[in-house]
């Protein structure tokens, strides 16, 4: 690909940050990190003297900016939006964080807006691009788990308060919204779309404190239990808190198959294990289809916009998966509330598997 790499700018130099500037840098033949903003200017300079590149002093100034293609969206769940619409209106490519936004109805409105300016939108979760998500996803397209019919998905995700440093907007969104994403955008690039969701949830440690020593109240439900049938016939079941501890042996997904079944260690580590038992036998490992990455690659899905641009090509963590996901889990708190099945309107395509995962093979060294 004979092109000049495209211009990033991060909006939002919050705790993730690092870890995209860090990652980004991995894929400098498609993309080059130009600047970073934030509503609080010294953090947005520290990150631009720590990555070298430029602290634009507002938004408008970003995007007004002939040197900036993608602006990558890390700002607060709530502020996602707006942020997300100033940006394609300006007719820049989007990557966000998850989720798109908070309401479906939003999530619909960017998805058309960036079509109608040309322009890509792009979301995490893009965890199913990892080695071993993608490993898993070709050994059930094989056909060797037969016709898979369950999946339990489990996200124990801890209590937030104990690492981050402001936890309350965390708390106000919800662990469905916060980390259900993960497993549901790769059930999602497995299984398609789905067209039922059913949900319960509760609040389980109502009175929580911050690492500051600020006490706060949780209640959006920090406990919940979905369950998401598929239009290709599977059903999941999908387990989200934020009480229980990371440490816990409930983790990752299983696919459960009528001649066996599949068990991925973890939703969110490209290095996670990948194993497969036929029915009433014990898990063996299966191989990797290509050698992975330690813990996870930050920069993938912005990179692989990136190239899918260059290229002319669809991307993969594209907008109308991340508006199907919004849906679910809009879906997912509306059935919480009224204890009701929630039937669903939108649909994908699903995305293409990475290159190297397009066939059967073996583990690269």
């Amino acid at each position: 690909m004979d092109t000049q790499p495209l211009g990033v700018a991060i909006v939002g130099c919050g705790v993730i940050a690092d870890s995209y500037f860090r990652d980004l840098k991995l894929h400098s033949d498609v993309v080059t990190v130009i600047g970073c903003f934030d509503l609080d200017p010294s953090r947005a300079e520290a990150a631009a003297e720590k990555y070298g590149c430029h602290a634009f002093q507002s938004l408008g100034e970003l995007l007004a900016s002939d040197s900036v293609d993608i602006v990558v969206n890390l700002t607060i769940f709530q502020a996602h939006y707006e942020v997300t619409r100033a940006c394609l209106e300006a007719g820049k490519h989007v990557f966000s964080e998850k989720p798109l936004t908070t309401r479906y109805d939003q999530a619909r409105e960017l998805v058309a807006l960036a079509e109608a300016k040309g322009v890509r939108l792009g979301c995490a979760p893009f965890t199913f691009l990892g080695e071993a998500q993608q490993t898993a996803a070709q050994i059930i397209r094989s056909g060797r788990l037969g016709t898979v019919r369950v999946a339990y998905a489990e996200v124990n995700w801890g209590r937030i308060e104990t690492w981050h440093p402001a936890p309350t907007p965390f708390y106000e969104i919800g662990p469905l919204y916060d980390v259900g994403v993960y497993p549901l955008a790769i059930l999602a690039s497995i299984f398609g779309p789905a067209q039922r969701v059913w949900s319960y949830g509760r609040v389980l440690y109502t009175e929580r404190t911050t690492k500051r020593g600020v006490p706060f109240r949780v209640e959006t439900p920090d406990f919940g239990v979905t369950i998401v049938e598929y239009a290709s016939g599977p059903v999941a079941r999908l387990t989200t808190n934020f009480y229980v501890t990371q440490q816990t042996k409930q983790t990752g997904i299983e696919f459960h198959g009528d001649v066996a079944s599949l068990y991925l260690s973890n939703w969110h580590s490209f290095r996670a294990e990948v194993a497969v038992a036929d029915f009433n036998q014990p898990y063996e490992p299966a191989p990797y289809l290509k050698q992975p990455t330690e813990g996870m690659d930050w920069g993938l899905g912005v990179a692989d916009m990136a190239r899918a641009i260059l290229a002319g090509e669809p991307h993969r963590a594209a907008g109308d998966l991340a508006a199907h996901i919004v849906e679910i889990l809009e879906a997912g708190s509306v059935s919480m509330r009224d204890g009701t099945y929630v039937e669903l309107t939108s649909t994908f395509e699903p995305p293409a598997p990475m290159p190297w995962a397009v066939a059967a093979g073996t583990a690269e060294t």
